[in-house]
């Protein structure tokens, strides 16, 4: 396994940076886009040359591997190694002009996340995250640092499309926007869980959003110190079709298990 593994940070920190540079001479030079789905959502020119950078790589280097891929879906036979790619996370960033977006990639074995590779396309950063070895941005170890308690929190937000309007939805959402000082929503998730795992959100919530970018962020965080729990407050392990989480530096626990846990329980 560890063979395996070595190999494949070099040929995933290689293709992300591959799949960057392609999404990044599109965004400056011009591209196509058509919408894709009920939600609005858009396919770019610059998703599928980024995607095509990843696999030819992946499946060059790892043939005997399965890969699930946010445009092409699966590919490969059913195996104990799993890729998921995201080759242009913050598709509706990029399509608007807005320089926030990047690359997701996570190696997955036996179900359990065990490398996540998220490239910053715009500021260069790559990050790297592999299970009980720690977390590092552009080579430099990652860890997250006790910060002094604010007066109100700095709190990211993911939802996935489908539940949008829950109810229960609605009213956390809404709840957590009143009772902090900012709730981010970034249309870019790896880039909300790059923050948090260098040190600069006070948490994430999550509801119910599992997209191919969710587990290289997940991991990043948990290797630089982070808490992932459930809505409980029980640890948050392996893989769920439809999580629900809440990621904090462990100084920041209670307070935000207290956020969530009192914004499911207020009336609307």
């Amino acid at each position: 396994m560890e063979a395996t593994l070595q190999k494949a940070i070099k040929v995933a920190v290689e293709a992300a940076k591959a799949a960057g540079h392609a999404a990044r001479v599109c965004f400056d030079e011009g591209f196509t886009m058509e919408e894709k789905d009920e939600f609005g959502d858009v396919l770019t020119e610059a998703d599928l040359k980024a995607e095509h950078e990843i696999l030819s790589r992946l499946g060059a280097a790892f043939p005997d591997h399965q890969i699930r891929s946010e445009e092409s879906g699966w590919s490969g036979v059913e195996s104990d190694w799993l890729w998921l790619v995201d080759p242009l996370d913050g598709t509706n960033n990029f399509a608007v002009g807005l320089p926030l977006f990047g690359v997701s990639l996570t190696l997955i074995y036996k179900k359990e996340p065990v490398l996540g590779v998220i490239y910053d396309t715009i500021l260069d950063k790559m990050y790297t995250a592999v299970y009980n070895q720690g977390a590092a941005c552009n080579e430099q170890a990652l860890r997250i640092q006790p910060r002094t308690m604010p007066n109100r929190l700095t709190v990211g937000w993911i939802q996935g499309h489908k539940v949008q309007q829950e109810a229960r939805a609605v009213q956390l959402r809404a709840h957590i926007e009143k009772h902090t000082k900012r709730m981010m929503r970034l249309w870019a998730p790896t880039m909300q869980w790059s923050m948090l795992a260098r040190g600069q959100l006070d948490g994430i919530v999550l509801y119910n959003s599992e997209g191919d970018d969710l587990y290289s962020g997940l991991l990043l965080v948990r290797e630089a110190g982070g808490l992932i729990l459930d809505f409980n407050g029980n640890p948050f392990t392996g893989m769920n079709p439809e999580p629900y989480i809440i990621a904090c530096p462990p100084d920041r626990k209670d307070v935000m298990l207290k956020l969530v846990r009192d914004g499911l329980a207020e009336q609307l």
